[in-house]
């Protein structure tokens, strides 16, 4: 190589080798930023699971269909050995104590059917599991959504439990906590659309809990709406 030669070498070397170094350095800025978030994720959910098994508590649920509802019981709620909630019921209040018949009653079962299938994916996403969070993250299946507003951050997961679908998880940084998921998923297509939207809230000593919990089966017109309340140590 020429001495001109060199002198534009060592010229572009200098100022593009700069800027690469910087673009690297934020690309390993971002995914430290994003572990960092991931393992919040991970600490607030193992921590909120580890206080709840202390309370016991009341979930109001209520189940309509195109703003008609069809049931509303109310249950008293704790988290068995799986860290799993276990409910019993404490009373029903159906919409209506008349018999149904016929094509009326085929159409009540079908949405029972329905609701049970809806509020059993809901479920599986409510507790969200770490290793499969890892996995996800692993696979490049997680990222931090930008543009939030100041003090929270937002972590979005993809392919959780079916392809496609996703998971938002908004966090308060300080004090850090969870303030809301959501959810948006499918049954057996993913023309079957199911959401779920969960606002979080905080017990005197910290403890955070679903408040309430929105599920829609948009298929069928049908939402299930559940209000958690009166908790009390065991």
């Amino acid at each position: 190589m020429s001495r001109r030669g060199t002198a534009r070498f060592l010229a572009a070397a200098l100022i593009f080798g700069p800027l690469s170094l910087s673009g690297t350095s934020v690309a390993v800025g971002q995914t430290q930023t994003l572990q960092q978030k991931l393992q919040h994720v991970k600490q607030l959910v193992a921590a909120n699971k580890q206080q709840l098994a202390r309370y016991t508590w009341q979930m109001q649920e209520t189940v309509s269909v195109r703003g008609d509802v069809k049931t509303q019981p109310l249950y008293q709620v704790h988290l068995g050995p799986s860290g799993t909630p276990e409910k019993t019921i404490v009373s029903q209040s159906p919409s209506s104590a008349s018999p149904r018949f016929g094509i009326r009653r085929r159409m009540e079962e079908n949405y029972k059917q329905y609701a049970q299938q809806v509020g059993s994916l809901a479920k599986s996403y409510a507790q969200l599991d770490p290793a499969t969070l890892q996995k996800l993250y692993v696979q490049g299946d997680v990222r931090l959504k930008s543009g939030g507003s100041p003090g929270y951050s937002t972590v979005v997961l993809s392919n959780y439990l079916k392809p496609g679908d996703s998971i938002v998880l908004t966090m308060r940084d300080n004090p850090r906590g969870l303030v809301t998921v959501n959810v948006s998923s499918y049954l057996s297509s993913p023309s079957d659309i199911v959401t779920m939207q969960v606002s979080y809230a905080k017990l005197a000593d910290g403890t955070q809990y679903a408040s309430t919990v929105t599920v829609n089966g948009e298929s069928k017109n049908l939402t299930i709406t559940d209000q958690s309340s009166h908790f009390q140590l065991k």
